[in-house]
């Protein structure tokens, strides 16, 4: 099973992460932010992820910390659970709607952290949670994961549909480079061998 469990402690926040790639949908979510409880439990039910997180940051002061820290912690999770990446698909691309808002990404399991956004959110929150966070999150687990991660936002004006595309499309494009390429009979999809 491809399994992994990430734990970060620092001065700020305190995070236990649990993740099965082959797993079901189920989600065990509490960071101590609804809205982001909201957004891990839609990447888990959307990529067939089975995912646990419990987190205990510094909300008091704001989520920065928190948010960010559970990217590092979902983004190495994915880099420990894929292994060498024998045999996966490696690639995926996914274009969601969300009422107005449509979302496109695609990213490329390539041991190498990147991203690149068009994301643009007119309000400020969703909520108490700040909008700008999102970035926060997705480059942290984009770095940790070793993964070429893009995002582009194609349309949209509501920031709660904008931010709950952006999560149900990266859950759906990170469900299809995980899986397993049946056709690749366990090598590693690349010309180096490697990734």
């Amino acid at each position: 099973m491809r399994k992994a469990e990430i734990k970060r402690k620092t001065g700020e926040t305190n995070v236990v992460l649990s993740l099965n790639l082959d797993g079901n949908g189920k989600a065990e979510i509490k960071t101590g932010c609804g809205f982001l409880d909201h957004m891990l439990t839609l990447l888990a039910k959307h990529g067939m992820f089975d995912l646990t997180v419990k987190a205990k940051g510094d909300v008091d002061v704001d989520y920065h910390h928190t948010v960010e820290d559970i990217g590092i912690c979902l983004g190495m999770a994915f880099k420990e659970a894929l292994k060498d990446k024998a045999g996966i698909v490696r690639y995926g691309d996914t274009t969601l709607p969300m009422d107005e808002a449509l979302i496109l990404t695609a990213v490329d399991l390539s041991g190498r952290g990147f991203f690149v956004q068009d994301i643009n959110i007119s309000q400020n929150k969703v909520g108490d949670f700040d909008t700008e966070l999102v970035q926060e999150f997705l480059i942290a687990f984009a770095y940790n994961a070793g993964a070429t991660l893009h995002v582009r936002q194609l349309s949209g004006t509501n920031a709660h549909h904008i931010i709950e595309g952006i999560f149900k499309s990266l859950a759906r494009t990170l469900k299809k480079a995980v899986a397993i390429d049946p056709a690749l009979n366990g090598k590693i999809p690349s010309s180096k061998g490697v990734l």
